[in-house]
């Protein structure tokens, strides 16, 4: 098998600096890997050792993609440590979330970024032996 590890996902943004912020609230730790400007456009790689997102400024681009209605991604999973600790944060910050059950799930929760990409934040059974 060649596979290593999932390394980054690439989001184009309406505005780079508020899509930095949001994923900063859910991830503290994650900090800028590296970043610089590209035909014009800025671009960010921003995560951490493990993984990244690359963010790319678009201002002028507009969403054609519709979640759970058209071809293409619906939600990206992110596992996490504490969902109590998570919706707290989100409550505090005034993010707008739902919230799903599964047998082998402590937490499902689900927020949308600044540019509508849905994020799922998982936080597994401590029996459930996929986590």
């Amino acid at each position: 098998m060649n596979f290593i590890r999932f390394e980054h996902i690439n989001l184009a943004c309406k505005n780079i600096t508020a899509s930095k912020n949001f994923y900063q609230t859910l991830f503290p730790d994650w900090y800028i890997r590296a970043e610089g400007v590209f035909n014009g456009s800025r671009w960010m790689h921003f995560g951490n050792n493990q993984f990244y997102l690359a963010l790319n400024d678009d201002a002028d681009q507009k969403r054609v993609h519709e979640p759970y209605e058209t071809i293409g991604i619906n939600h990206v999973g992110f596992v996490i440590k504490d969902g109590e600790a998570m919706k707290n944060l989100l409550d505090k910050e005034g993010i707008e979330y739902y919230t799903m059950t599964a047998p082998e799930t402590k937490h499902r929760i689900y927020v949308n970024d600044p540019d509508g990409n849905e994020i799922e934040l998982v936080e597994y059974q401590s029996d459930y032996t996929l986590k």
